[in-house]
């Protein structure tokens, strides 16, 4: 694994399943310089409320903020996956999910922030942790929630000609 040091700001005017385009292609490509003939994958997640986008807060008050507005409301989760194969071919993918919640306490809110599981991902929140007691419905790929669309992603690789055990 090789960190891809990258500006994730979202350019003006980018819409939000653009943005996470963009950023895995970058990553992918950035990580490709390290290793050019290997597969290599880079993965990028943004929460979204209609075209307002959640990166990772930057602290806790940020993750309050935000969870509040997710609170009681449907949001779209976008995990972008890109590919680039030994020779340069590159290919990538969108997964959407979509995703409503119960409206939030202030202990649910309480919960999500208690343990740091707030820290580095996009929205504030992990649906592998305390989300999943608040999430009412989920549409879409859990594991591109999670932060890796499992599907798309063995798609691109066999699609490139991975053919990995």
């Amino acid at each position: 694994m090789v960190p891809a040091d990258i500006d994730e700001t979202p350019l003006r005017d980018e819409t939000p399943r653009q943005l996470a385009l963009r950023l895995a292609v970058s990553k992918a490509r950035a990580a490709a310089v390290i290793a050019p003939d290997a597969f290599v994958l880079g993965a990028d997640t943004v929460v979204t409320l209609g075209r307002r986008i959640f990166g990772k807060p930057d602290d806790e008050a940020d993750a309050r903020r935000m969870l509040g507005l997710l609170s009681g409301r449907a949001h779209r989760v976008l995990t972008a996956v890109a590919v680039q194969a030994p020779g340069g071919r590159l290919a990538s993918r969108l997964s959407e999910t979509r995703l409503r919640w119960k409206r939030l306490t202030a202990a649910d809110i309480g919960r999500l922030i208690e343990g740091g599981e707030w820290k580095g991902v996009a929205g504030g929140y992990r649906i592998q942790g305390h989300a999943a007691a608040v999430t009412l419905d989920l549409h879409g790929s859990y594991s591109g929630v999670v932060g890796l669309p499992l599907y798309e992603t063995l798609a691109l690789l066999e699609g490139l000609g991975y053919r990995g055990g």
